[in-house]
């Protein structure tokens, strides 16, 4: 599978980890947060993600799937679900000069501009997507930062559904995006995304992708489109991703 190396030294990639007392919290509350080295609490609201016992279980009492029926365009396609932030783009709260979008967001009363970079050939990547599979869009930032970016990324309609952050669970101070509750047949459902705490629970469904920042080079998304191609036309994924070694 393709591969790349982590943006290094980026503006978006600083305002994650450099100015930790004046911007770190409110990243952390808006954005989903990578490569935590201590457990957080899980969000104290309404929209708070489900709780996960240590054995990885989930309370009975969510039964509901979070994808409402297949429509009928989508009969027989596989559901591939799509990670936001460092698949797709990159936000920061620090100006980035050449921003694709400038998103406003409501923080504790005060409204804070995003900068967001697109992903080099998220165009082409998503158009395809949406032509061939099911696709959703499941990211751990808040609603309120990743519906309005998604509106404006989205110029194809590739994304069927959107789930955001309370639609995970909350499981040894990561958010896991649990397949099982999509409400869909696990070996017709691949995962794309660059962060494998993400996936936990289902690591074999996955399509790993490289983080991304800001390397303008990238052609990770566009060396994908052949590999999904050939994908679409099967009838069980696993089998599939075991062989070209992209699960892990």
């Amino acid at each position: 599978m393709p591969s790349q190396q982590r943006g290094k030294g980026s503006v978006a990639d600083r305002s994650l980890a450099g100015e930790k007392p004046r911007s770190g919290g409110l990243f952390s509350s808006l954005f989903c947060c990578l490569c935590r080295e201590q457990p957080e609490a899980p969000p104290v609201n309404n929209n708070a993600p489900l709780l996960v016992e240590e054995n990885g279980t989930v309370s009975k009492n969510q039964v509901k799937p979070l994808l409402p029926p297949v429509k009928s365009k989508d009969s027989g396609k596989i559901c591939v679900v799509i990670d936001l932030d460092e698949t797709l783009v990159h936000s920061s709260f620090k100006p980035v000069n050449n921003a694709d979008f400038i998103i406003p967001v409501e923080i504790d009363g005060t409204v804070h501009q995003v900068y967001v970079l697109k992903r080099p050939h998220v165009d082409e990547f998503l158009k395809r997507m949406g032509e061939l599979f099911e696709c959703v869009l499941f990211t751990a930032s808040l609603a309120k930062y990743a519906d309005p970016v998604s509106d404006l990324l989205d110029k194809w309609g590739a994304f069927r559904c959107r789930l955001f952050r309370e639609s995970c669970v909350f499981h040894r101070g990561n958010y896991v995006k649990d397949l099982s509750r999509l409400g869909r047949d696990l070996n017709k459902v691949i995962i794309v995304d660059n962060s494998p705490a993400s996936y936990i629970f289902h690591p074999d469904n996955a399509v790993p992708v490289a983080s991304w920042f800001d390397d303008m080079s990238d052609t990770e998304l566009l060396d994908l489109i052949p590999f999904f191609e050939r994908l679409s036309k099967v009838d069980n994924v696993y089998r599939v991703l075991k062989q070209q070694g992209t699960t892990s």
